[in-house]
Formats: structure tokens, sequence, C-alpha cells
């Protein structure tokens, strides 16, 4: 009697972890895909910066804010790239327009590690 008890204790504990964490990975997932409002930026960040230093492998990205303006905004990031002979970081300033999004300017600046 006490090993039934014990095999169907176990097997609702089973399907009641299961539904656990069947709930749990939809929500995460729906979470990544609406992401956060700098992701579009960073995207587009990371696609530039490979299109400008072509030999290197981004290997870490930063958000580092945003300056609103009344017509113009920046989304600021740093990212760190590896070639084979060095390492080196960029900062990425996205300048585009309020209402339309259309990116008005890309400035990269390099720096050593800080």
């Amino acid at each position: 009697m006490k090993i039934i008890l014990s095999v169907h204790l176990l097997f609702g504990l089973f399907l009641f972890g299961d539904f656990s964490i069947i709930n749990t990975s939809q929500e995460t997932h729906a979470e990544q895909q609406q992401g956060p409002p700098y992701a579009k930026w960073g995207q587009i960040a990371m696609k530039k910066t490979k299109e400008k230093y072509p030999q290197a492998n981004i290997i870490d990205y930063l958000h580092i804010g945003r300056e609103k303006g009344t017509k113009y905004s920046t989304e600021k990031f740093k990212l760190w790239l590896k070639t084979d002979s060095k390492e080196f970081g960029v900062f990425v300033d996205i300048t585009f327009d309020n209402k339309t999004e259309q990116i008005k300017d890309i400035k990269y600046r390099e720096t050593t590690r800080q």
C-alpha cells in the first residue's frame, strides 16, 4: 500500500513539476519576444560595427543609455571586439529621428580597456 501511495505521490509531483516548467518557459519566451526598447538599436549597432570591423568578433555588448532630444535621440552602446592580435572597445552612438526612427548618424569611437 505504501509503495502504491508513493508511486502516486511521485507521479503527481512529476505532473505538477512539468506544469510549472511549461508555464514558466512560455512567460519567458513572451518576454524575450518583446525585449527592451533599445534592442532594435543594439542589433543595428552590432551589425554596423561588424561591417566596419569585419576582421573582429564582438565578444561583449553594453547598452549605455539614451539621450533623448526634442527631434532626435541617440542610443549609446559599448561593444568589445577581439581580433587575433588585440582586444578593444568601440563606442557606438546611433542618432535617429524620434518620429520616423530613421537613422540620422552613426558614430564610432575606439577605446582601450577601461
